[in-house]
């Protein structure tokens, strides 16, 4: 099932809200390339820390 603004992971809810959006974008992306939850979440987290970066 594919997580939501409003349906997300509990490692997801203190992020700040721009962040945890491509957060999610991005856990989506790697659920529907067969990467498995437990990998998937924290590789989302970092990638759109670093976009946060990259947008500053």
């Amino acid at each position: 099932m594919p997580w939501s603004k409003n349906d997300y992971p509990d490692a997801m809810k203190n992020l700040d809200p721009a962040v945890r959006n491509k957060a999610i974008e991005i856990a989506n992306a790697l659920i529907d390339e067969d990467y498995e939850e437990g990998r998937a979440i924290p590789i989302a987290i970092d990638k759109a820390k670093e976009w946060k970066e990259n947008r500053e």
